[in-house]
């Protein structure tokens, strides 16, 4: 284990509402910069005057679902995630046990063949540990990291209806109360026909405003769609990411080239647009359309193709997170920003405040 992720955030640095419900509105976070070791506070607010014409911010697309829906197994209650619908129409699932004060913890799975009772008479079956299952196409080798905590289920009904009749969105412990899921909705959510959309919100991008966006195309700044539509993550489970659904559009492999081209910086605005945006670029470095799934763990041994830095939230420094962050800006950054963040009280988690990281592959030995 790393000194980063032997780091403990102190439970009153948790974000336990949105910046809204604490300030002026959702730009009135912080924001860390990370130039190499060099490291700045800012607001959100002034991230316009940290790009240049001709940067381009990769974001995600994918709207946040109201994944969360209370069911009974035989006379117990439990809360059902809804995680990842599989190719074969079965869904990956995490039940989860009421806390009694209004959140949930972990509680594993299973057995095979459980019925769990849904609200409207509806039910679903455990069929499987996501372990050895099929169903995503690719990436089957992850699941003996995941075990029994998340399941392949069969549901007796269409489970976009459901969600939008019964579910809320999907919350944990650090967090005060349920929100609105217009709370866990970014600007650049986009409704899919299919119902399809993420489990848990692409937080890195719940701070940008209308308003935000506007200063940011006027400064020559342009936006860069993609979509990857989460899973289940579980704040207390770190399990390497399982394979996610993702699109790359052709325009945007074409903005991405051009602004590397160019001279521009490529910002993936969290880390699901790195991993999409990654694995639609080529060895050479070149960005292409692409959809599909994707199991693509980016870690400092492969190193990014295509990302030039990173707007991310500030989250508990579990192994995989890590090595995306040291992929894109070096271990040595990641130790000056986590400090800092630390020393200076930056709130975490999805309400929290944002981390800009850009890289200085000259200087990677830790000296703050």
């Amino acid at each position: 284990m790393t000194a980063l992720e032997a780091l403990r955030v102190p439970a009153e640095l948790s974000a336990r509402v949105p910046a809204e419900q604490r300030g002026a509105g959702r730009d009135d976070v912080r924001l860390l910069v990370s130039r190499g070791q060099e490291v700045s506070h800012r607001a959100f607010r002034e991230l316009p005057g940290q790009l240049r014409a001709g940067d381009v911010l990769v974001v995600n697309t994918s709207p946040t679902l109201p994944a969360a829906v209370n069911g009974r197994v035989g006379g117990a209650r439990v809360v059902v995630h809804f995680s990842t619908r599989g190719e074969d129409g079965r869904w990956a699932v995490e039940l989860r046990r009421p806390d009694g004060t209004g959140t949930t913890v972990p509680r594993r799975g299973g057995p095979a063949g459980a019925v769990v009772r849904l609200p409207g008479g509806s039910r679903l079956v455990l069929e499987e540990p996501l372990s050895g299952a099929g169903g995503y196409g690719v990436g089957r080798q992850l699941g003996a990291t995941v075990g029994a905590r998340l399941w392949w289920a069969q549901v007796s009904v269409e489970v976009p209806g459901l969600l939008r009749h019964y579910g809320r969105p999907i919350r944990y412990g650090y967090t005060e109360r349920d929100q609105p899921l217009s709370a866990y909705q970014t600007v650049f959510a986009v409704d899919s026909p299919d119902g399809s959309g993420s489990a848990e919100m692409p937080s890195a991008a719940r701070p940008f405003t209308a308003g935000l966006v506007a200063a940011l195309v006027s400064r020559g700044v342009q936006f860069a769609p993609l979509t990857l539509h989460t899973g289940v993550a579980s704040a207390e489970a770190h399990e390497p990411p399982y394979p996610e659904r993702f699109a790359v559009p052709r325009a945007t492999a074409w903005l991405v080239n051009a602004a590397r081209a160019g001279g521009g910086k490529v910002i993936a605005v969290g880390t699901t647009a790195v991993r999409a945006l990654e694995s639609s670029a080529g060895t050479d470095g070149v960005v292409r359309a692409a959809a599909g799934w994707t199991d693509l763990v980016v870690t400092p041994q492969r190193g990014v193709r295509a990302v030039d830095g990173l707007l991310t939230g500030l989250h508990e420094p579990e192994a995989s997170h890590l090595l995306m962050l040291e992929a894109v800006a070096g271990r040595a950054a990641l130790q000056c920003g986590y400090a800092e963040a630390l020393r200076h009280r930056y709130l975490w988690h999805e309400f929290g405040d944002v981390h800009l990281l850009l890289p200085d592959p000259e200087h990677d030995t830790p000296n703050c």
